[in-house]
């Protein structure tokens, strides 16, 4: 197994347009040590974080951060150490085109035998 620190995921999406942040690789798991949400503008605006198992439909059920707010012009990051399984993915959402979020982490990826 090869481990590897890295950014998993950058992102500025679309307003109200769920996007995929990042996606666990085949024969790899991911451990999340954090993720920063920047506001670009200078006004208020929420986001929301979910996990899809397995990169399935967003439900209720897997919200990390759900209509959060970020103030005008600054950066939030949240420390939380989740571990993820091949093909999960994180998404993100915001309600304006003027958030930005990064991903960062630890990929473990099996080696070929």
């Amino acid at each position: 197994m090869s481990d590897s620190l890295k950014v998993l995921g950058q992102a500025a999406p679309a307003a109200t347009t769920e996007t995929v942040l990042y996606t666990v690789p085949d024969m790899s798991q991911t451990t999340v040590s954090s993720i920063v949400i920047c506001n670009r503008n200078n006004s208020n605006h929420h986001y929301r974080i979910n996990v899809s198992v397995a990169g399935a439909t967003t439900s209720n059920k897997e919200y990390l951060f759900y209509d959060n707010v970020i103030n005008a012009n600054t950066t939030e990051a949240h420390v939380i150490g989740i571990t993820l399984n091949q093909t999960d993915e994180v998404k993100v959402y915001s309600d304006a085109a003027h958030l930005s979020f990064n991903l960062f982490g630890c990929e473990t990826t099996e080696e070929d035998r």
